[in-house]
């Protein structure tokens, strides 16, 4: 075997591997491409992370069934519920590879909990940012023949009963309980708070009178059906669909609530691939029956983009950070 100079012999290394290193990059260039354009393949798993029946699982039904028309591919719904709604797109974060066949709805206390306790998640690190969708309207409400006219009714028997009334919501530290919190400091009173898994659990517990008051989102099925009697709204203007319904606001305490949500999957997930669900999911937006599901808990269509929704993702979980501060917020 003749043996080549050293000189020779790099030239020659190096040069196969510079043609080595350029068609592994070609292939890299084909590959991701290749796999976005076959996306999906599949069925989808979209985790909504509060029970079945409630209103942002009806709502994610309706879009999820739009979308799927558009992938080409069935989007199955896994209802996760847990830890104030984090506990689904934390699982999905921690366990669901990158590929876009797993994707969560991500809902406000997911920017709020990681500085109220230890979790095992990091809310902009950990996730790609699909698509925002919409966001929930809060309110108080009570049970129909509660003994409550008003909210000035509710809060003067909760201050001679302090801590006898139960508010619920959907677990401790979302925005539910953050609103009915901050509205028993500003009207010096105390509430009995219990947490639930999501609005489908806190409806047979206000029905069957195991809780006073709700203190949440998607009361508005229950308006409409007569079984509950909404007292005050939690935004800046009283809501169209209820307008006699006056805001905590009009009622002298500076009290707004505004929680956006949408649509992420885990990190590091392929840009064409959220592009895809993007798309797909920002047509499925148009559709009537999530349009009508939106209407039921008067919820406005709040789009971001991927883009913005990963900054929006990120001014909220250092927005959040001061708010917990200024307020002093624990969990039990």
């Amino acid at each position: 075997m003749q043996r080549q100079p050293v000189s020779r012999f790099l030239r020659a290394m190096r040069r196969r591997f510079c043609l080595g290193l350029a068609g592994g990059l070609a292939c890299a260039l084909l590959t991701s491409p290749a796999q976005a354009q076959s996306f999906p393949s599949k069925p989808i798993t979209l985790i909504v992370p509060y029970g079945a029946g409630g209103p942002t699982d009806v709502q994610m039904r309706a879009l999820a069934a739009a979308a799927a028309k558009e992938l080409g591919q069935p989007i199955v719904i896994s209802n996760v519920p847990g830890v104030g709604g984090t506990l689904g797109p934390a699982t999905m974060a921690r366990n669901a590879a990158p590929n876009g066949y797993t994707i969560a709805v991500v809902v406000g206390s997911m920017f709020r909990m990681p500085h109220l306790q230890k979790v095992d998640y990091h809310p902009v690190n950990d996730f790609s940012y699909i698509i925002g969708l919409t966001g929930y309207t809060f309110g108080v409400a009570v049970s129909s023949d509660a003994p409550w006219k008003t909210l000035a009714d509710l809060l003067a028997d909760a201050k001679k009963r302090p801590g006898e009334i139960s508010a619920g919501s959907s677990g401790r530290a979302t925005a539910g309980h953050i609103m009915i919190e901050r509205l028993a400091l500003a009207a010096g009173v105390k509430f009995n708070f219990v947490p639930f898994k999501g609005a489908s659990d806190m409806m047979p517990a206000m029905l069957g009178r195991h809780l006073d008051v709700w203190a949440d989102g998607g009361f508005g099925p229950g308006i409409e059906s007569g079984k509950l009697r909404l007292l005050a709204t939690a935004g800046e203007a009283r809501e169209t669909r209820w307008p006699t319904a006056p805001t905590l606001k009009e009622l002298g305490y500076d009290v707004a609530i505004n929680s956006p949500f949408g649509l992420a999957g885990p990190k590091g997930m392929d840009k064409q691939v959220v592009q895809v669900l993007h798309d797909a999911f920002r047509k499925a937006m148009a559709d009537p029956t999530f349009l009508k599901a939106l209407e039921a808990s008067s919820q406005p269509v709040l789009y971001m983009g991927s883009a913005e929704y990963s900054k929006f993702a990120a001014d909220t979980f250092e927005r959040e950070r001061r708010f917990v501060q200024e307020l002093k917020l624990k969990l039990d």
